[in-house]
């Protein structure tokens, strides 16, 4: 098994990626770390805790930034794409079970620390809590297998603003400090994730398993396909752009990957946040990590949906 770190700031793709690695025997989910985001870190600890309930896992919750590095541009909810409580307005119950103490950063230098060249991180959140890893122990970067991140627009327009994706926004500073900082990374953007369309009736067929999982993820999966229709008028489906993170851990090969240098623009006022790939001829730089560019969509939505609920 592939032993792994997921960083979430657990909305309803979070969810769903949860409940994938979760459910995939390739993965042993070492620990679920939280950050600021769609939610709150408290929120986000909180709806993954949840999560984990109905999927009757123990994985560890291990909560850690509240906040962006240095500076803060936007406020940590993304209510009109996940609801008023991040999980499609699902809340009825808190969860049983209590985060732990560890703070989120220290959790992933000592697993990293533990398991030299093995562990896979999956950031599908701010990289917060990973810049703050790697501020406070420089040595992992060597000894991290890969860092999955799902974040980034290299090719195509973003998603909360013409230029930036959402993960990549929350904290420009902290992505563009990891992708400067030599640790592995594979970035799988909206240039893959928008592809991955998971359409209503695949969604249906989880609430007529008649289990409280099945009718947790349809509803909040539907409250999410009525938010995309909202800003795609007849795109028929949502993107699974947390989920294909994990799916890329599990099989590598559901992509096409290209090496290439990418920054993070910090300066442009209309572009802040923009994930810029050297895509010359002869780039002034050596790449700093695989991006995903091609997606084998049908293979991997079949993937997801046997695993899923």
């Amino acid at each position: 098994m592939k032993p792994i770190i997921l960083d979430v700031d657990t909305g309803i793709d979070d969810a769903l990626a949860i409940s994938y690695a979760v459910n995939s025997p390739e993965l042993e989910l070492l620990g679920l770390t939280t950050c600021f985001g769609n939610v709150t870190v408290e929120e986000a600890t909180r709806n993954t805790l949840l999560v984990l309930e109905h999927l009757d896992s123990a994985v560890p919750v291990i909560p850690g930034a509240t906040k962006p590095l240095f500076v803060s541009r936007v406020k940590a909810n993304a209510t009109h794409i996940h609801g008023e409580d991040g999980i499609g307005n699902t809340l009825t119950n808190l969860p049983t079970r209590k985060a732990l103490s560890q703070y989120a950063p220290q959790f992933i230098i000592d697993q990293v620390r533990s398991k030299p060249h093995q562990v896979t991180i999956i950031t599908v959140a701010a990289m917060t809590n990973l810049a703050l890893a790697i501020m406070q122990a420089p040595d992992i970067v060597n000894l991290v297998d890969n860092v999955i991140v799902m974040g980034g627009a290299v090719k195509r327009a973003g998603n909360v603003t013409p230029h930036a994706e959402a993960n990549i926004y929350a904290d420009p500073e902290a992505a563009d400090y990891v992708f400067a900082s030599g640790i592995p990374i594979t970035l799988v953007g909206l240039d893959v994730t928008m592809e991955t369309l998971l359409p209503k009736k695949d969604v249906q067929a989880w609430r007529s398993k008649g289990t409280e999982l099945g009718t947790l993820m349809a509803d909040m999966t539907e409250f999410y396909i009525d938010a995309y229709e909202d800003f795609y008028p007849g795109i028929g489906g949502c993107g699974l752009h947390d989920p294909l993170a994990v799916g890329v851990a599990i099989c590598p090969d559901f992509v096409t990957t290209e090496p290439l240098y990418v920054r993070v623009d910090l300066d442009g006022f209309h572009s802040l946040g923009r994930t810029i790939g050297d895509l010359r001829s002869k780039p002034a730089h050596e790449p700093n990590m695989q991006v995903c560019l091609k997606v084998d969509t049908e293979r991997f939505l079949e993937h997801f949906l046997s695993r899923v609920v």
